[in-house]
């Protein structure tokens, strides 16, 4: 090839890079952030956090790891108040109208109220009011959602009177929200929308917010989105849950994640059959646990699947405190039995789970006796949970250790709930399949 037709094939070459950029850009998974607030949940919605939030574990993903283009992208941060759950407030629909939903890392279906709205004073709650967006849809029954053994979307639905896509989602605390499956996009400015989501769109639920699906599945908000990766930063929160402290929340690039360690996540091929398992979790190889300088003597199997699925350590905003398998609680327990036992309150458990509690006379001198507590994982890395916040204060000034079986949950997985995620930035990197964590001062970020 001489020089000239050298010349001329390079300029066609740039010029097509540049072309399949711009389609790319059209294509751009975005990064956004928007305002979270916390309100105390009514005794249904605090079971729901309090509890393992999703119901999905039978089902199955495609563990295709295929890696994102790398493009530009937006980034935006904002605040959250927090006392039991994270509540983000999303703009849905168009025009937008602002909802309350879960940010919940446990589950997939997203779902908003759609109760209708009946004039008050004080003006009506927040529900969603289809009539007033113009890009909203409902899902017929011919939709292939709403047909039986879609891979990994096991939500039941049947068809209801109108031949609409009906559905029931029951928490595993009993707790129900059913509506209609539905199609509608975020408006998050005149340049910045979402294509039409997949959502829940709820007529009859037990709580006051929505749900946030944020796991790995096919149809959870991050996958649909073409979210990249997220974070937040949960505050120390104080007492008895009245003042609630701030934190921030970013969808996209956090600017901290230089100080982030990650640990990958696990794997499982579609072909293992797992029942107890839940593979669209964020599951993490968790390697051990130390009370004060003491490593207690619990196997790394027991924080990893068995061959039926059961032991694996999930980290799940939606959940607020932290269970363990029979026989790491076990271990656990024993140890802090033999440092302050003799002042438990016996007899007594909190919200059928936690049962290692305390007056409030006590709760200072437990915590300094029972000293830190560290969450191993690959890697090196490790959670440093201060004796501050080693217990909780659970009701009528009885403070708690915040962990409890997950045998009372009527599962068999390791949970790290919200409560232990205090004082700690935790990023979802989607893209790179690993979730990171970094120390910060999570009441004081702007």
């Amino acid at each position: 090839m001489d020089s000239s037709s050298s010349k001329k094939f390079l300029l066609l070459f740039v010029t097509f890079l540049n072309f399949f950029y711009i389609l790319l850009a059209k294509h751009t998974p975005f990064s956004m952030s928007f305002p979270l607030i916390s309100t105390q949940l009514s005794h249904n919605s605090s079971s729901k956090a309090l509890f393992l939030s999703s119901l999905m574990a039978n089902s199955h993903q495609n563990t295709n790891t295929k890696v994102m283009p790398r493009v530009p992208s937006l980034n935006y941060k904002s605040t959250f108040k927090y006392s039991m759950a994270l509540i983000i407030t999303l703009p849905i629909g168009t025009p937008p109208q602002n909802q309350q939903m879960v940010l919940d890392t446990g589950s997939q279906l997203s779902w908003i109220q759609c109760h209708k709205k009946i004039p008050k004073i004080p003006p009506p709650t927040t529900s969603f009011d289809p009539s007033l967006s113009s890009s909203f849809s409902v899902l017929p029954c011919s939709h292939p959602l709403c047909k039986p053994r879609i891979p990994d979307f096991t939500l039941p639905t049947s068809c209801d009177q109108n031949r609409l896509c009906h559905y029931s989602y029951f928490y595993a605390d009993g707790t129900l929200a059913e509506g209609n499956l539905v199609r509608e996009k975020i408006t998050f400015s005149r340049s910045q929308s979402t294509p039409p989501l997949i959502l829940g769109c709820a007529t009859e639920s037990d709580d006051a917010e929505g749900i946030l699906g944020m796991n790995l599945g096919r149809f959870s908000f991050a996958s649909q989105a073409k979210v990249t990766k997220f974070s937040y930063c949960v505050p120390i929160r104080q007492g008895n849950h009245t003042v609630k402290p701030t934190g921030t929340f970013y969808l996209g690039q956090n600017p901290n994640s230089r100080m982030f360690r990650y640990v990958n996540l696990l794997t499982f091929p579609q072909s293992q059959r797992m029942p107890n398992l839940d593979p669209l979790a964020y599951t993490v190889g968790m390697v051990g646990i130390k009370i004060g300088e003491k490593k207690l003597n619990i196997s790394t199997r027991v924080f990893r699947p068995n061959a039926g699925g059961s032991g694996q350590t999930i980290v799940d905003s939606g959940t607020e405190y932290t269970f363990l398998v029979e026989e790491a609680y076990n271990k656990v327990r024993e140890e802090i039995v033999r440092l302050v036992g003799r002042k438990m309150k016996r007899g007594y458990v909190f919200g059928d789970a936690l049962d290692m509690c305390f007056d409030s006379v006590h709760s200072i001198e437990i915590g300094r006796l029972i000293g830190d507590m560290t969450l191993q994982f690959e890697n090196g890395v490790e959670i440093l949970i201060n004796k501050e916040r080693m217990l909780d204060e659970v009701e009528g000034g009885i403070h708690c250790v915040g962990i409890g079986r997950s045998e009372s949950l009527g599962i068999a997985s390791n949970i790290i709930g919200n409560f232990h995620q205090q004082n700690l930035w935790v990023e979802f990197d989607l893209r790179n399949r690993r979730v990171g964590f970094g120390k910060g001062e999570c009441s004081i970020q702007v």
